[in-house]
């Protein structure tokens, strides 16, 4: 997968939409259209909104002092609590359970950017990531194990969050060679994009159960 395909997905959601929220609260037309018009054109030209972003970081003389993806994992620790699109909108325990494992997870890796440089805290901060992924595995088990014959998309997703998992892993250990840190945030963006498409497959062929009482894809 290009690096660049999860700092473009999270842009918007953790750029992007919070600041158009503040100017909803003035100007809440505006920022609806505003809104409207940059998802759409992000869904017809992936990859727009971070091109505009780094356009304008060159054009402001920023780039050099702003790392974005550094800048993403950063802000995603402060809006883990606030993507009501990335819960599962089910009241059993084990859906429950991914939203918390999912929120934790992503909170735990954006501590990474402040606590790289301290060893004895990014230790301990890897020893909670390490915990993170397999209780959110954990939970992508229960929800597999509860409905069988609607598995095969989530098992798929599952496959792809642990090759990415092993990927952050074997980064941490060239860091720990090499000491370089951009790989460790563009791995640690990474994951969280994946966590993200977990809960979202989820969404899509769990959260609505059908007539019959098994569960049902969303619409697109």
């Amino acid at each position: 997968m290009n690096e660049d395909v999860p700092l473009a997905a999270l842009l918007m959601p953790i750029l992007v939409k919070p600041i158009l929220e503040k100017l909803e609260r003035k100007e809440n037309a505006a920022a609806q259209i505003l809104q409207s018009s940059l998802e759409k054109t992000e869904k017809n030209s992936p990859g727009f909104l971070l091109e505009l972003v780094r356009v304008l970081l060159h054009k402001t003389q920023c780039e050099d002092q702003i790392n974005l993806t550094e800048t993403i994992l950063r802000l995603q620790g402060a809006l883990a609590d606030s993507e009501p699109e990335l819960r599962v909108n089910r009241s059993e325990e084990i859906y429950l359970e991914l939203n918390r494992r999912s929120i934790y997870l992503k909170k735990v890796l954006s501590r990474v950017p402040e606590q790289i440089r301290d060893r004895p805290s990014f230790l301990d901060t890897i020893k909670d990531i390490a915990s993170a992924i397999k209780k959110l595995l954990d939970a992508v088990n229960g929800i597999t194990m509860s409905a069988p014959h609607r598995k095969h998309a989530l098992e798929q997703r599952r496959r792809e969050f642990v090759k990415y998992s092993k990927r952050f892993s074997n980064t941490l250990k060239e860091y720990f060679k090499e000491g370089e840190v951009e790989p460790v945030y563009v791995s640690g963006l990474c994951l969280i994009y994946q966590t993200n498409l977990v809960v979202q497959c989820t969404k899509r062929d769990f959260e609505r159960p059908s007539v019959n009482g098994n569960s049902s894809s969303l619409r697109n």
